[in-house]
């Protein structure tokens, strides 16, 4: 056989791209995943990550059938979420709300992906780490990726997994819109000084949205949507600590920052279409979603769950019919979230509309009043 050919490669070693080949592994499909920089794990548990996930129960089972889900001792569990409006509104709501034990998982990216690795060195997945891609070309029936050291690889479907600067997406020609919200997300940790009770709580202050998830012990994650992530990121680690307790008003006491804090520009990214002649996009390559609900990953690791599922068997992984239903099958819970973050996001960030503050504010509390709707809302959150 030549080493040089297979039935899909996946361009992006990330979460998204390793869990799909991952799940790939045992398939009939001849499997490589391409990434530029190997990963290394050697310091894994120094330090905390300020790159955090939250895993929702349906992406806790995909992982756990890859036998590729974390061990629990640096994981945080959120059975609740409180969260508040910028004018008195607030509604809370439970994983028991809807009978489950938790709503979501708190994994950092380094601990998830040190996981799905480790189970991919065991597989017979090829990893084909330390070259950058420089070119593809498709045909009908094959694509052609070449590698900056020179080598050139056959596929019959190659899958874009890159994120949101997705490369792959450019040399496809699929063109995504990107519509920025002029906030960046700020994220730091935090030691706290009172537990946090495995309860995630989150203001909009009406001109942003501060969030603290609960981590394994007494620690917080938090991101704090911002169109002044500099005013953050100026501080020292005391004053950040100060400001970050205060603006939650001190409800876990005080805090001590031990991961400094680090921004990212908040995009929503939107394709017309996902698939082209022999490829497809999953994760932030095909689409991002405001960080508000914490479903990012999620979409990405259900995209690779549903694509897995479809071309564990499939005769042509690359054919065009077996893709296009793929990207119908996700379209829907795509443009769901990604609609409702947006909404979320526009409602609690609006300015200049009179009664709008006191429409979302009551509507936030009149909601947590009616345990059919919050009820739905907790079996939303765990992926029901």
């Amino acid at each position: 056989m030549n080493d040089t050919q297979f039935d899909i490669i996946v361009v992006g070693g990330g979460l998204v791209g390793a869990s799909l080949a991952l799940a790939l592994a045992e398939s009939r499909q001849r499997v490589a995943l391409v990434e530029a920089h190997e990963p290394e794990f050697s310091h894994l548990d120094e330090g905390w990550d300020a790159r955090l996930y939250a895993i929702s129960p349906v992406n806790r089972r995909f992982l756990e059938r890859l036998d590729a889900w974390p061990g629990e001792e640096r994981l945080g569990t959120i059975e609740e979420m409180d969260v508040a409006g910028d004018a008195g509104g607030r509604i809370r709501f439970a994983a028991s709300d809807a009978g489950a034990q938790a709503l979501a998982w708190i994994a950092e990216n380094r601990w998830l992906l040190a996981s799905i690795w480790q189970r991919l060195a065991e597989s017979q997945v090829e990893r084909i780490c330390g070259a950058l891609p420089t070119a593809l070309m498709t045909t009908p029936s094959r694509a052609e990726l070449t590698l900056a050291d020179g080598r050139v690889l056959g596929t019959r479907l190659l899958v874009g997994a890159d994120g949101a600067n997705s490369w792959v997406r450019a040399q496809a020609g699929l063109a995504a819109r990107i519509d920025a919200y002029g906030h960046s997300g700020v994220v730091a940790n935090f030691e706290c000084e009172r537990p946090h009770g495995n309860i995630a709580r989150q203001w909009f202050t009406g001109d942003s949205i501060l969030a603290w998830l609960p981590m394994a012990g007494n620690r917080v994650s938090m991101v704090w949507s911002t169109s002044d992530p500099e005013a953050l990121l100026a501080l020292s680690a005391e004053e950040l600590a100060l400001k970050v307790a205060a603006a939650g008003g001190n409800e876990l006491g005080r805090f001590e920052t031990i991961t400094p804090a680090a921004a990212f520009p908040l995009r929503m990214i939107r394709l017309e279409a996902t698939v082209a002649e022999r490829v497809v996009l999953l994760g932030d390559a095909a689409h991002t979603v405001h960080p508000l609900a914490g479903q990012g990953v999620n979409l990405g690791f259900q995209d690779a769950a549903a694509l897995a599922d479809l071309l564990r068997n499939a005769v042509d992984p690359g054919d065009w019919m077996l893709l296009r239903r793929h990207a119908r099958s996700r379209l829907e819970a795509v443009r769901t979230m990604q609609l409702t973050c947006d909404g979320l996001f526009r409602l609690f960030n609006g300015k200049g509309v009179p009664g709008l503050s006191w429409l979302r504010n009551t509507g936030l509390t009149m909601t947590g009043r009616i345990a059919p709707i919050k009820r739905q809302l907790a079996r939303h959150a765990i992926g029901f």
